[in-house]
């Protein structure tokens, strides 16, 4: 019975990671805003695929967030 249930725990938690599919990009990147602004960004970003949300961090080391509605295009390399 304990087998059962480590077995049964293990496929719930392998299926888990198909539910975020995040891509990764490393850094150096821009990414260009709605309203024609430019963020830069040494660090990487991360997509997540199924809502285009962009995360990256600034200068400072903050974490931010952009939904797909608020960047236009990102580039990233040298």
């Amino acid at each position: 019975m304990r087998l059962i249930l480590i077995c049964l725990l293990a496929l719930s938690f392998s299926a888990c990671d198909n539910i975020l599919e995040v891509i990764r990009i490393d850094g150096p990147c821009s990414i260009q805003l709605t309203d024609g602004t430019t963020i830069f960004t040494e660090d990487s970003l991360e997509i997540l695929e199924s809502t285009g949300t962009i995360t990256y961090r600034d200068d400072e080391g903050r974490l931010w967030s952009l939904t797909k509605d608020e960047y236009t295009s990102y580039s990233c390399g040298n």
